[in-house]
């Protein structure tokens, strides 16, 4: 079917009313004597009055007036000022403004030229013999400072025409009148109409910088004066024409014809069996041309003249409220204010009502007239003939509009209007102070993911953020200063008796109405996170400091308002806990810069009884310190989980996966360590708890369970795979039996999902859009059974490593202060606080004692521990091999306080790098560097010399331990895969 095929290549771009009217008028001189000024001017306040009309029409950039009254006083302007428009008002006297603005023509020809005069019999007389060649337009002053918006907006309007035409598709209202007196009466009246109409529509925006920009986009009003230059407009905009107003009397050929205006309507017509026309004439016989054609007549005679013809503009043009009309009366069936009514009301239209109304284009005029051109023009191609089915139709345009809607609330922040939020609202605002840094960073992603079509271009996956409601900082302000908090908030009582005073404190009665209007849209739990001011700012990460509390969907709405209120008061209350204020002070920041918005966000998940938990959640980084095999460092790593990210931020056991290498997860390479270094818990929120026993810890109403329980809820399909213990192996899916491992092995080496492919996207234009590495949360839900899922981007944040800054090129240490140097590390940073190196001796070492250096090895790691202190541990082969020919056995607990790991490789005793693969969790979570080095193959350098010369703190059989007496200096940089551990001054 036709239509269907159309809008799913439908791809909406959102207009950019940045790009419309971008010619103005700024600057206007006015060539006068003082006494006519003065009379425009009524007391002299003509810039006052325009800017009043210009503050009644919601309109920005009311231009200048600057006036003049001999050619001496104009030149000298003109050599100060750049004019866009120049106003020449001939007096009754003989004067010479004809002449002034002859000589101005000559020196600019392109700046326009208009006539503005009072019309006086002499002043006629005169104008009669003038060449008016050179003037625009002539105006007939009738005391009406309406009429000098008018002239200002007309110019501005044949600046701007083409232009904004073939950008998006603005429409233009045809006005052909060659009576002076006559135009510039109605013009004042049509403008007035149109940008009020205009104001009306820019209510589709969603905050007061759109709306202006939505103005930009009503229609453009044009002025012909005789047949020609008519269908000279109307032949080149014909597509973008609006509707036409016009005389009956006007020139033809240079002469006045008396039925110019027929002809031209017939022609008209002819062309395009819709479009309005509306026919004016002082002589009432004129009247059954209109009927013929199908036009509104307007009597020029009549004293409502201008009632008349606004009555006829906004009924015919498409302004106003859309009324659905009964064919066979013509009466009122149904009215709609906005998109969001015709959508609603879209099928339940009778169907003779919705013929009459799309066979004749008027759902498409009326979109036109309000400025939304992607709708406008899409509906505009799928006409009555092409489809031939009422329902398919009503199908067609509701699709449109919700496409449309979709896209225009994502990346924008709207403000939250009770009334205007629905389910296609994404994003918006409650207050006017900040968003803080989560909530800019979800305005940042939303917008990223609405620029870049990419994001489009999967079948089965479709990238947003949740649905999200964000308390600005001043909402915070006011709930501390009317509840008189700060008093007990920067005391030092304890955190208890902070979160106890919040919770008797009130939010602002306004907001509940808001929190209903937002339960009403989202219907599923809700998470409170903090949005501090310093929180994920670029310089200082302040991540996780605050609470997040989860909240489930209650049907009873005052319970659910209840712990709404509390878990936000909550987060409000943890910006004064002792660790946030200790914090503070070691980041040394001041208490009361920190201010706090508060994101409503819905939770992302499936409900499984009496849980909720997502498929999968993660964290993505777009830098990896620790590379193995073909992974490179900016290709990024990604930690994923089953259920809800707090395991992930809790340092759970999480898969570990570069998004470029899919299919090769260290973890899963071999069975032993998928059974040892896999997820076997997870959380979930418990959707039986209603928060009366809510407090301090933001995790009070999770559960922790183990990964049988996601099994029993059927959520595990495509994320695990099987264990099979008869024949040792683990299998690809979920199959009756045996252990269910979670390796989502389904999305990553099969591409059920394209988890990786959104991942590299997501990774390259977050960085490349902050201009440095960044931290990705997100969340993903499956659907199964369609194979398919909604990826939730849920936080950006710039990763701020302040061991990250790695300046210097570590090949330039010179080889005389190095102690270690290795080639081939993994691990970023810099460490300047070790003193003691643990190292094997390597003077008739043999793999056989392997064993026995293992137990050495764990006792002085247990004095390590007590004391608090760490090492660097160096010796040959592979460390934590289970097979004790390969390396020495250790575990992680015997090694735990060692924060460099060496594996330095022997003339006789070689073995392949292992990239610390046995422990490669801990390095990562743990942030300890890992060296390989094979210095007799002039593979990095190991001073053992040095060691050996040093007196021993320790020494056994097999090890020395020695502590120089300033700390080394150890700096790894991951990007390079470089370590050196430098040797004190």
């Amino acid at each position: 079917m036709l239509s269907k095929i159309k809008l799913n290549q439908l791809y909406f771009k959102d207009t950019q009313f940045v790009n419309l009217m971008t010619r103005r008028v700024f600057n206007v001189l006015l060539v006068a004597n003082p006494y006519d000024a003065f009379m425009l001017e009524d007391d002299g306040r003509i810039d006052e009055k325009i800017f009043i009309e210009y503050m009644n029409l919601s309109l920005r950039y009311p231009p200048r007036f600057t006036q003049v009254s001999t050619e001496e006083e104009a030149w000298k302007k003109l050599s100060e000022t750049r004019f866009e428009l120049v106003i020449c008002m001939p007096g009754s006297d003989n004067s010479d403004t004809f002449d002034i603005g002859r000589k101005i023509k000559e020196k600019f020809p392109k700046v326009p030229l208009v006539v503005l005069t009072p019309f006086s019999h002499g002043i006629k007389e005169r104008m009669e013999h003038e060449d008016l060649s050179i003037f625009e337009y002539v105006f007939c002053w009738l005391g009406n400072t309406d009429l000098l918006v008018s002239i200002h907006k007309l110019i501005e309007d044949k600046m701007n025409l083409e232009h904004d035409i073939k950008e998006v598709g603005v429409q233009m209202i045809l006005l052909v009148e060659d009576s002076i007196r006559f135009y510039s009466s109605i013009l004042p009246n049509l403008y007035k109409f149109v940008l009020e109409q205009s104001k009306e529509f820019a209510t589709e925006a969603l905050n007061e910088h759109q709306r202006t920009l939505r103005m930009r986009g009503r229609p453009k009003i044009v002025l012909a004066r005789s047949y020609e230059e008519a269908m000279d407009l109307y032949n080149k905009y014909q597509n973008n024409t609006l509707g036409i107003i016009s005389d009956v009397r006007f020139p033809k050929g240079g002469k006045i014809e008396p039925l110019a205006g027929v002809e031209f309507l017939e022609e008209v017509r002819k062309r395009d069996p819709f479009i309005p026309l509306i026919l004016q004439s002082a002589e009432e016989t004129n009247r059954k041309y209109a009927d013929q054609l199908g036009a509104k007549f307007i009597d020029k005679n009549s004293k409502k003249m201008n009632i008349d013809l606004r009555e006829a503009v906004l009924e015919n043009f498409g302004f106003g409220d859309f009324v659905f009309l009964d064919p066979k009366t013509m009466k009122p069936v149904a009215r709609v204010h906005n998109l969001q009514e015709l959508q609603n009301i879209i099928f339940s239209i009778p169907s003779d009502s919705f013929y009459y109304h799309i066979s004749r284009n008027h759902i498409s005029r009326w979109l036109y007239s309000r400025a939304i051109f992607p709708v406008a023009e899409f509906l505009k191609q799928v006409t009555w003939d092409s489809l031939q089915d009422i329902d398919a139709h009503r199908q067609i345009i509701f699709d449109a509009i919700v496409k449309y809607r979709k896209m225009k609330n994502q990346g924008v922040v709207a403000v939250f209007e009770r009334d205007r939020f629905d389910r296609y609202s994404n994003f918006a605002r409650i207050g006017d102070g900040s968003l803080g840094g989560k909530g800019r960073g979800l305005a940042f992603i939303d917008n990223m993911v609405k620029r870049h079509p990419d994001f489009e271009s999967f079948e089965n996956a479709q990238i947003v953020i949740p649905k999200t409601v964000v308390l600005c900082t001043d909402i915070f302000d006011e709930f501390m200063e009317t509840n008189q908090l700060y008093q007990v908030a920067l005391s030092d009582a304890d955190d208890e008796s902070i979160l106890k005073a919040f919770l008797r404190a009130k939010l602002p009665d306004r907001l509940v109405e808001d929190f209903f209007a937002f339960f009403e849209v989202v219907k599923s739990p809700i998470a409170i996170r903090s949005s501090s001011l310093l929180e994920d700012s670029h310089y200082q990460p302040f991540a996780g400091i605050y609470s997040t509390y989860m909240i489930p969907y209650l049907e009873d709405k005052y319970d659910m308002l209840r712990m709404l209120s509390d878990a936000i008061k909550g987060v409000y209350a943890s910006v004064f806990y002792k660790d946030s204020k200790a914090y503070m002070q070691a980041t040394s920041n001041v208490i009361d810069e920190e201010k706090m918005a508060v994101i409503l966000q819905e939770v992302v998940g499936n409900q499984y009884g009496d849980r909720f938990y997502p498929s999968i959640s993660g964290v993505a980084r777009s830098i990896n310190y620790y590379p193995i095999n073909e992974e490179l460092a900016e290709e990024g790593t990604v930690s994923l989980a089953l259920g809800l990210g707090k395991y992930i931020v809790d340092g759970g056991l999480t898969l570990r996966v570069c998004p470029y290498h899919p299919d090769k997860v260290l973890q899963t390479s071999e069975m032993e360590m998928a059974l040892r270094e896999t997820q076997t818990r997870f959380y979930a929120l418990d959707l039986k708890n209603t928060g009366e026993n809510f407090s301090l810890d933001d995790g009070f109403n999770l559960l922790k369970l183990p990964v049988k329980e996601a099994e029993k809820d059927g959520a595990l399909t495509f994320i695990a795979s099987t264990y099979d213990p008869y024949d040792m192996v683990i299998r690809d899916g979920i199959y009756p039996g045996g252990r269910k491992v979670i390796t989502f092995a389904n999305i990553l080496q099969h591409d059920v999902f394209p988890l990786a492919r959104i991942l590299q996207l997501v990774q390259k234009y977050g960085q490349g859009e902050m201009r440095r590495p960044v931290e990705i949360e997100f969340a993903v839900n499956l659907n199964s059974k369609e194979k398919s899922g909604v990826f939730y981007l849920l936080q950006i944040r710039p990763m701020v490593d302040v061991k990250a800054d790695l300046g210097e090129d570590l090949n330039l240490v010179p080889s005389e202060r190095i102690l270690l140097k290795s080639e081939n590390s993994l691990g970023h940073g810099i460490m300047n606080d070790i003193q003691d190196v643990i190292y094997v001796k390597t003077d008739g070492y043999s793999a056989s004692n392997n064993q026995l250096i293992a137990y050495d090895i764990e006792k002085l790691n247990r004095r390590f521990l007590d004391e608090g202190k760490n090492y660097v541990l160096v010796g040959p082969g592979r460390w934590g091999s289970s097979d004790t020919w390969l390396g020495i056995p250790v575990k992680w607990p015997n090694i735990s306080a060692a924060r460099v790991i060496v594996e330095a490789g022997l003339t006789n005793y070689r073995v392949d790098p292992s990239q610390g693969t046995h422990f490669f969790q801990n390095l990562t979570s743990f942030g300890v560097g890992y060296f390989t080095i094979n210095p007799y193959m002039n593979d990095g350098i190991y001073n053992q010399e040095i060691l050996n010369a040093m007196p021993a703190v320790e020494e056994t059989r097999y090890l020395r331990w020695v502590r120089f007496e300033k700390p080394l200096i150890i700096k790894m940089d991951g990007k390079k895969k470089l370590g050196v551990v430098v040797l004190p001054e």
